[in-house]
């Protein structure tokens, strides 16, 4: 029996392996695949000190070709050259600072906006130094407004680099290229915890291959993408036949013994292991921390939107729900119309969803489809392309021509404004589920109503229709846990370009 799992095992590998190698890979993913990951820092700092260089240039045409807001006396009028010196020792200055201020080496996961201000700060710091070393050594030779403008150049063309790093890693990442393939063994509710970090993270590098679990249940049914990859004996198989480099470890701390096993396991097939105690099975969200005279108290908390946080979610929704719905009037005039024109039937679509804590309520949406689907479903029902309680096709035969093309922009969904200046919806949140499909829930997935449902969420901006239903509930459950203001208004931006790309949609 060991025998055949080990050759399913490494067919699976192979076929998973031949799947992403086949895909035809761009001019970006096949120069990157010629250069070694171990160059990569050193490129980046290589990089960094060229764009330093071109920012001080920058600065001192700014300042002596330029004249920028004040003119430069002729008597201290210099020639480039002669900040040789300065430009050499503010590159050595500012690269140094980015070291102590850990933008080296690069983080992955670490947010744009993060990522900047270090870089700011640490291009102020090593300014600030070399104006102080020049008013020590060298007093009212040089401009400290070029050193000013440089500080400010740096942090624009580096920030800049960022965002194309951003970019460029998200795109190599569908090639597989600077990624960490990872292993999960066990898949309890701490197990779940870490996918569902995993599938709404990406730009961690971190791609979970699959998991192991001693419940025969678990160890055989994949969740989502996520494979199930039978039981954790199989753990030093499964890592040589899939090439894993990290595992991360989510048993309960009975199975102490357990752990320490597959610790020696990874260490002997230096493969990086990380354990994730099973506290309460709670996120860093969930918990919270209070001292008794030195001693950590730790207690459960309630999901974050609660209190003044669901006030200030309200409120955003009510002002900006508000303003997108007196902006879209026209657009909504306009669709409404050509409903009517093109099909008989209501233009306006009512159907019974399930909001936050299982209460029930009308979800208004444009009709798309002959006004006799739902007679129609049981006709289609072997063309369904979803996973788990969902009914989506593609290419639904029931779709109108208008119907097929807001579908397309998800401009259907539209009168869900409504839905949201009545309290029913927010503007961001899980997307409401018909009552049979939520009665096919399994417990892990209910909690993702346990806040109001969205007109746009994580889902969305992840890939829609693509993903699975598990993956799907993963990246609510994740909102749900990790839910901010910052959160929901990056997902209202990112929905902009998903829509407008029609990824998924169907």
């Amino acid at each position: 029996m060991a025998t055949v799992d080990n050759l399913n095992l490494a067919e699976s590998a192979s076929q998973e392996s031949r799947t992403t190698d086949g895909a035809r890979e761009s001019w970006l993913a096949s120069l990157a695949r010629r250069v070694p990951e171990r160059l990569w820092t050193p490129l980046l700092v290589g990089s960094d000190a060229l764009l330093i260089l071109a920012a001080f240039v920058t600065a001192y045409g700014l300042r002596y070709q330029l004249q920028l807001f004040i003119a430069v006396d002729p008597a201290f009028q210099l020639p480039l050259t002669s900040y040789l010196p300065q430009v050499l020792l503010l590159v050595v200055f500012l690269l140094i600072a980015f070291r102590f201020s850990q933008v080296y080496p690069y983080q992955p996961g670490r947010s744009w906006v993060e990522e900047t201000w270090r870089i700011a700060t640490a291009a102020t710091a090593g300014v600030i130094i070399l104006i102080a070393v020049n008013l020590l050594f060298r007093p009212m030779l040089y401009s400290r407004l070029v050193f000013l403008y440089t500080a400010i150049l740096v942090t624009l063309y580096l920030g800049v680099s960022r965002l194309l790093i951003m970019m460029a890693r998200s795109h190599l990442r569908d090639y597989d290229i600077g990624v960490r393939r990872v292993l999960l063994i066990g898949a309890g509710d701490v197990g779940r915890m870490v996918m569902r970090t995993l599938a709404a993270r990406p730009d961690y590098g971190w791609k979970l291959v699959g998991f192991l679990d001693d419940n025969p249940a678990k160890s055989s049914t994949d969740v989502g993408r996520f494979k199930a990859l039978g039981p954790i004996e199989n753990a030093s198989e499964v890592m040589a036949a899939y090439d894993i480099q990290r595992v991360i470890i989510c048993l309960p701390w009975q199975t102490h013994r357990t752990i320490q096993r597959l610790l020696r396991e990874c260490e002997q097939m230096q493969v990086d292991a990380y354990v994730v105690p099973d506290l309460f099975q709670l996120t860093k969200n969930q918990m919270k921390v209070q001292e008794l005279n030195g001693i950590p108290l730790i207690s459960t908390r309630d999901i974050s939107i609660q209190g003044w946080n669901l006030v200030l979610k309200r409120a955003f929704d009510l002002v900006v729900g508000a303003s997108m719905a007196v902006v879209s009037l026209p657009l909504l005039l306009v669709i409404a119309a050509a409903i009517r024109l093109d099909t008989p039937g209501p233009i306006i679509f009512k159907q019974t969803r399930v909001g936050k804590n299982g209460k029930e309520f009308s979800c208004f949406k444009f009709r798309s489809m002959v006004h006799n689907a739902d007679d129609l479903r049981s006709q289609v029902a072997e063309l369904n392309e979803s996973t788990g309680p969902l009914f989506k096709i593609r290419n639904d035969p029931r779709l109108t021509r208008v119907g097929r093309f807001i579908r397309r922009y998800s401009l259907d969904e539209l009168p869900q404004l409504l839905n949201v200046l009545r309290g029913e919806m927010s503007l961001i949140g899980p997307r409401p589920n018909l009552p049979e499909e939520v009665a096919q829930y399994q417990e892990w997935m209910k909690k993702r109503l346990s806040v109001s449902p969205g007109l746009t969420g994580l889902w969305q901006v992840s890939g829609r229709s693509n993903l699975t239903f598990d993956e799907m509930v993963l990246l609510d459950i994740y909102y749900v846990e990790n839910w901010s203001m910052g959160l929901d208004a990056s997902i209202l931006l990112r929905s902009v370009p998903a829509v407008l790309r029609a990824t998924g949609a169907y």
